[in-house]
């Protein structure tokens, strides 16, 4: 009876909390799941936040690499800048020292134009570089060989190696620069063409003149790797135009090859003289005046090819015996002097 009561006493407590206080007898609400669609907006937006910090990186780093860039190209600049000052010292430093070699030159021949004024004998004429030589004149340039009466010779512009080999030499040809044409007529190869200092032919008449004496021929070659070879002919002369300004040598030395030994006893010829020993024009094929035979071994008088090789045809500044007949040399010259001549 008791429990009964009891029992409906709690029931009683019970109904009159829920009267008295609703939210008691409540549930507690369960927590809410975030939805899945809205985890991926919130992570979308932390992408995009890091994107743009990225971004900003970027940007800052190229614009560094463009300052870096802009500093290394006035640095270049700088020294580009000092090389160019470097270069014009240097040729300032060179055009003087040049100058002053000039000078002194000029010095020299007007001494020795000087000299030429004064009386003198045949045992002490003046008849080629070697004489000058002897004569204290030890600068190689240009001199100018007084006129001689005797021998009927004019005046005439030479240059003088004073250096090679004991010096003495009278140049009578050089080619160097390539912008004097060789292909020329009789008259001009008899009278000389060019410019001494550049590229010349001395003369027919001139050289027949100065190897009436005993006379040693030296002939030295570059190709354009820069290599240098020789080739002396201890014996060498020309007869005079009624003979075609004949070729005649001997005696061979050096180490360039002995390419002009098979125009030796031959006729000089030029385009429109043809004097060679074969059926076709050695002159108009090979392009400048020489000693053909039939043709050559040798063109020293051709046409001036840069770079050496050409192929098209064998008219080059060719030396068979040392690069063959299609590689024109880069520079030639032949020099004289006699054969008694002692440094």
């Amino acid at each position: 009876m008791r429990t009964a009561t009891a029992r409906t006493a709690v029931v009683a407590v019970a109904l009159l909390l829920v009267v008295l206080c609703p939210t008691w007898a409540q549930v507690p609400p369960k927590k809410r799941a975030v939805p899945a669609k809205a985890a991926r907006a919130q992570c979308c937006d932390e992408v995009r936040v890091l994107k743009v910090q990225v971004a900003n990186l970027s940007s800052l780093l190229e614009d560094m690499g463009r300052r870096q860039e802009a500093d290394v190209r006035s640095l270049v600049r700088q020294v580009l800048e000092l090389e160019k000052q470097n270069h014009q010292q240097e040729a300032r430093v060179t055009e003087a020292e040049s100058k002053y070699s000039e000078i002194h030159n000029r010095v020299e021949i007007m001494q020795l134009q000087a000299a030429q004024a004064a009386p003198h004998t045949t045992s002490d004429a003046i008849y080629d570089c070697a004489s000058l030589y002897n004569r204290n004149y030890k600068i190689s340039g240009e001199y100018k060989l007084p006129k001689d009466d005797f021998l009927r010779t004019p005046d005439l512009d030479v240059y003088c190696d004073m250096e090679t080999n004991g010096g003495g030499w009278t140049v009578i040809q050089r080619r160097k620069v390539g912008l004097t044409s060789f292909d020329r007529d009789w008259k001009q190869y008899k009278n000389g063409f060019g410019t001494i200092r550049g590229d010349f032919w001395l003369g027919n008449e001139h050289i027949f003149r100065l190897t009436r004496q005993p006379t040693v021929l030296r002939i030295e070659l570059e190709d354009w790797e820069g290599e240098a070879r020789y080739t002396e002919y201890g014996f060498f002369t020309l007869s005079n135009e009624l003979n075609s300004y004949k070729l005649f040598l001997a005696n061979y030395s050096g180490n360039a090859g002995d390419s002009l030994r098979y125009h030796n006893n031959t006729n000089f010829s030029t385009k429109h003289k043809d004097n060679d020993k074969c059926v076709d024009d050695c002159a108009q094929l090979r392009k400048g005046g020489y000693w053909y035979n039939c043709c050559t071994d040798s063109n020293l008088n051709g046409m001036f090819y840069r770079y050496g090789a050409h192929t098209k045809n064998s008219d080059g500044i060719t030396w068979y015996g040392w690069h063959g007949p299609n590689y024109s040399l880069k520079r030639v010259e032949m020099k004289i002097r006699p054969q008694n001549f002692t440094p």
